[in-house]
């Protein structure tokens, strides 16, 4: 940018939604490579960070197993290691979107960013301790805690053990090629490719092992779909992210000039893996192909998309775009209500005037 005949250069920022604790949104608009920068991703915390005196030297694993095992930072470094690009998007991505409103967080499109994981794979760790038979799920315990419903918590949550045993959950030490930033788990962070952030503990402390199943307020209270204002009835966990997208350009009521413009965005899925993404530039009623570029190799990031416009008449347009997985699920018009606001995956749409 140019002003005054110097160079200034300008760069986009985090956008805060909350400050204690800290949640923000990555400017999801302005991101034009498929990993995120560590500047630029996405925060979610339920908790204050932890304090240095807090932050974890090693993990144990305890519970229903063989034998206790304590690991530290160096000892995991010596290890088989794996890296995966792996998206992570907060459950409640979206929730301003939703109407009726619910309460939360007020996220609009920002709570998801990628990054490229380094760690071991859960399952050689508990190779090393020995899971019993009859073992039922895995909990994991951050070193992020505080008050919540009355009660000094630490976050903990669980996997069903065949998750926790895919050779693709891992224990992370490294994002994007260098030590995982303090604000995003350091030392350790569990990475659970496919399902919603929240199952992707920071500053991981503790695993266990048990033989029945966990129950806790961000297992069985929070992070649950309830189809219903005041009833319970029908709740499911959340896990897997739905199939979505986002539209980065153009910015919703742009004005552009007449000519050739490049939509692009991202879709990603947390089963299967996109293989179609759509535009409409009519308003929803009529669908065409765009492009999709994807690392093949990489088979959990998100797929970056463009479609070739030729704005040639004047006036405004609603565009929507909408993505579909291997396994025929494609995003809605409207996405499935729930009173704590998770998962919405409605068609993305933005408006915008030509002339």
């Amino acid at each position: 940018m140019t002003a005054n005949g110097d160079n200034i250069k300008v760069k986009p920022h985090l956008l805060t939604v909350s400050l204690e604790p800290e949640n923000q949104e990555t400017p999801v608009h302005f991101i034009n490579e498929a990993i995120t920068p560590e500047d630029l991703f996405f925060k979610r915390n339920h908790f204050s960070y932890p304090t240095a005196s807090q932050i974890p030297q090693s993990i144990r694993i305890d519970g229903f197993v063989r034998r206790n095992v304590d690991l530290s930072l160096q000892t995991l470094r010596s290890l088989p290691a794996k890296s995966l690009v792996v998206p992570l998007e907060c459950a409640g991505n979206r929730r301003a979107l939703f109407d009726p409103g619910v309460y939360g967080v007020r996220w609009q499109r920002g709570a998801m960013s990628q990054a490229e994981w380094k760690g071991v794979s859960l399952i050689h760790l508990l190779r090393l301790a020995g899971v019993k038979e009859g073992a039922k799920e895995v909990v994991f315990e951050g070193a992020d805690s505080g008050e919540y419903k009355g009660k000094r918590r630490a976050y903990r949550r669980s996997l069903p053990l065949d998750k926790a045993l895919h050779p693709d959950t891992i224990v992370a030490y490294d994002m994007n090629r260098r030590p995982i930033p303090l604000k995003h788990g350091y030392p350790f962070r569990l990475i659970v490719p496919g399902w919603y952030a929240m199952a992707s503990v920071k500053w991981l402390q503790k695993i266990t092992v048990i033989p029945d199943t966990f129950e806790g307020p961000f297992q069985t209270d929070d992070y649950v779909y309830y189809p219903h204002p005041e009833s319970d009835d029908g709740k499911l966990p959340v896990t897997f992210m739905k199939v979505n997208s986002l539209i980065q350009y153009p910015i919703d009521y742009s004005v552009l000039e007449k000519g050739v413009h490049v939509i692009k965005g991202w879709a990603w899925t947390g089963e299967g893996t996109v293989n179609r993404v759509e535009v409409s530039l009519d308003g929803a009623r009529t669908w065409k192909s765009a492009r999709i570029r994807q690392d093949a190799s990489q088979p959990y990031s998100v797929a970056m998309w463009t479609y070739q416009w030729h704005a040639v008449q004047e006036g405004e347009y609603t565009i929507h775009c909408r993505a579909t997985n291997s396994i025929g699920q494609s995003q809605p018009v409207q996405p499935k209500w729930n009173r704590l606001g998770y998962g919405y995956n409605g068609i993305a749409c933005v408006r915008v005037k030509v002339g």
